[in-house]
């Protein structure tokens, strides 16, 4: 994600799309840390492996920024590939969170829940970023009966 949020950012239109797409970065950045604090305090040892299914959500965006046209139908299309991103981060952040739990391992599971709520808000973000959108685009529209 950190190399596929500022590619989202220099696509999106609108000014707070954009600006949502660079805090999320600075955020990511930070659960990358608490990711390797939640790790180390567990003393497992783990081996970094690349993610398919995200490999393949970010593919997906990137697809839709080289074939829809910048304006709203591309931000429309940015908030859908960014939300598919969060609901998969926060299922997979909520189930290591429980996982954690569940083994007693405490300092992990209170890293992990900090970062689940900001995927949450992150997701509940761009809802609302969406729900802007349409409201613009109706208010745009004349009514004729």
């Amino acid at each position: 994600m950190t190399k596929a949020l500022p590619k989202l950012a220099r696509a999106a239109t609108n000014p707070d799309l954009a600006a949502a797409f660079t805090t999320h970065l600075e955020e990511t950045q930070g659960q990358i840390e608490r990711i390797d604090q939640a790790v180390e305090s567990t003393n497992v040892k783990l081996k970094r492996i690349k993610c398919v299914a995200m490999e393949g959500l970010v593919e997906e965006g990137q697809e839709q920024i080289e074939e829809i046209e910048k304006g709203p139908i591309l931000d429309a299309a940015l908030i859908a590939a960014a939300q598919k991103v969060e609901h998969y981060e926060i299922a997979t952040y909520g189930t290591l969170a429980a996982l954690a739990k569940k083994l007693g391992y405490t300092a992990a599971t209170q890293l992990l829940l900090e970062t689940l709520k900001e995927e949450k808000a992150t997701d509940e973000k761009l809802t609302l970023l969406a729900e802007q959108e349409v409201s613009k685009e109706q208010a745009g529209k004349k009514v004729t009966s």
